[in-house]
């Protein structure tokens, strides 16, 4: 069940809401990336395949989730509201 917010949630002005938000996409981003990896391995690693996109595949897919961790954890402005 999603998290309950005492008021109706305004990403625009709220700024905990916004943090919150941006959180669990970067949650969903880490879930879609953990899925989609671990399944194109798998099977990688079954058919011994010579599939050599698995590995550019991972590896830009790891320098964007790095990308919005950062954006998340060190640029996005959460002390003020957007004007």
């Amino acid at each position: 069940m999603p998290p309950r917010w005492p008021r109706e949630p305004d990403r625009e002005n709220d700024l905990k809401y916004r943090k919150l938000d941006d959180r669990m996409n970067f949650a969903v981003h880490v879930a879609l990336f953990t899925a989609v990896n671990s399944g194109a391995w798998f099977f990688h690693n079954l058919q011994h395949a010579q599939w050599s996109w698995i590995t550019w595949l991972t590896g830009i897919w790891a320098v964007i989730l790095l990308a919005h961790f950062i954006y998340i954890s060190a640029i996005a402005n959460y002390t003020k509201a957007k004007n």
